[in-house]
C-alpha cells in the first residue's frame, strides 16, 4: 500500500505503484507514472508525461519532467522515462523531451544524481552513471552506460560520452569523448583512458594492454588522424572495447572529437 502525506498534491490520472512513499509537500502531476517501492522524500515535483521505474529515491526540490528549455517548445506530450533504482538528490532537474528529437529524455537504471545536476530534454543517459554536484548535459546528448561526470562540469548539447568514460570536475566537454577516455581541464581534453573505471569492470591486464597499445596509435602515431584511423581499423577483432571505440568514432556526426593535447590535435 503507498503512502502518501496529506500535504502533497497528486493530481488525478497520476499512477502511483504499489508500496510508494510520497513525503511532505511534493507535487504529481496528471501524467505521471510512479513505479512501486519508490520515495519521494519531501518538496518533490513531478510534472509532464514522466514515468519512473521501480525503487528509486528523490530528495527535497527535485524537479523532474519539466518543460524543455527550448524557446520552440509548445506544450506537445513529449516525455521523460526514468528507469528503476535510481537516486536523485536534491534539487537535481530533468526535462521532458522535444518534438525536435525523439519527443523523449531517457535515463537508465541506477544512475547517481547529485545534487542540482541537470538532464536537458532528448538526451539519453545509460545505466549506472554518476553525475556530481551540478554536472550538468544540455540538450539530446547521448551518455553510454557507466559513464562519471565530475561535479560542476558541462556537456555541450548534442556531444556524445561513450561507455565506462570518465570526466574529471570542472570541465567542458564541447566533442565527443571516446568509450573509456578519461577527459579533464576548462577545456576538456583527452589525458588517457579511465584505467582505474576498466579494472573495476574486470579488464585483465593483457586486455588493457591492448586498449592501450590502440590509444597510443591511434592519438600519438605518426601521420594524419585521419590515416591513423584508418590503420587501427584491422584492431576491431582484437577486443570488444577496441571495436567499441572504433565503432564510436566512425559514428560521430554532429559534434568534433575529444582529443588530446599535443597529441592527435596536433597532426590531424
Amino acid at each position: 500500500m503507498s503512502k502518501i502525506d496529506p500535504t502533497a498534491r497528486i493530481e488525478d490520472g497520476a499512477v502511483i505503484g504499489e508500496a510508494t512513499e510520497i513525503g511532505p509537500f511534493c507535487m504529481v502531476g496528471p501524467h505521471v507514472v510512479l513505479g512501486p517501492n519508490c520515495r519521494l522524500i519531501s518538496h518533490v515535483s513531478v510534472t509532464g508525461h514522466t514515468t519512473i521505474g521501480a525503487n528509486c529515491t528523490i530528495y527535497p526540490f527535485a524537479a523532474l519532467g519539466g518543460a524543455p528549455q527550448d524557446m520552440g517548445y509548445r506544450n506537445e506530450p513529449t516525455r521523460l522515462e526514468i528507469g528503476d533504482g535510481c537516486t536523485i538528490r536534491e534539487s537535481v532537474t530533468m526535462n521532458v523531451g522535444s518534438p525536435k528529437d525523439v519527443g523523449v529524455t531517457r535515463v537508465g537504471a541506477r544512475g547517481f544524481f547529485m545534487s542540482y545536476s541537470h538532464v536537458g530534454h532528448d538526451c539519453q543517459v545509460g545505466n549506472d552513471v554518476v553525475f556530481a554536484n551540478s554536472a550538468t548535459l544540455g540538450g539530446h546528448c547521448k551518455i553510454g552506460d557507466f559513464v562519471y561526470i565530475g561535479g560542476l562540469s558541462a556537456v555541450h548539447q548534442f556531444a556524445r560520452i561513450g561507455r565506462q568514460a570518465m570526466i574529471g570536475g570542472l570541465t567542458g566537454i564541447r566533442g565527443d569523448v571516446i568509450p573509456y577516455g578519461f577527459v579533464n581541464g576548462q577545456h576538456g581534453h583527452l589525458e588517457g583512458l579511465n584505467v582505474v573505471g576498466m579494472r573495476r569492470r574486470k579488464f585483465t591486464r593483457e586486455r588493457l594492454a591492448k586498449v592501450r597499445s590502440l590509444y597510443q596509435d591511434l592519438f600519438y602515431g605518426p601521420g594524419l588522424f585521419a590515416e591513423r584511423l584508418e590503420r587501427v581499423q584491422a584492431r576491431a577483432s582484437d577486443d570488444p572495447a577496441i571495436a567499441e571505440i572504433l565503432t564510436f568514432i566512425g559514428e560521430g556526426k554532429h559534434r568534433p572529437l575529444c582529443l588530446p593535447v599535443g597529441g592527435a590535435n596536433g597532426s590531424a
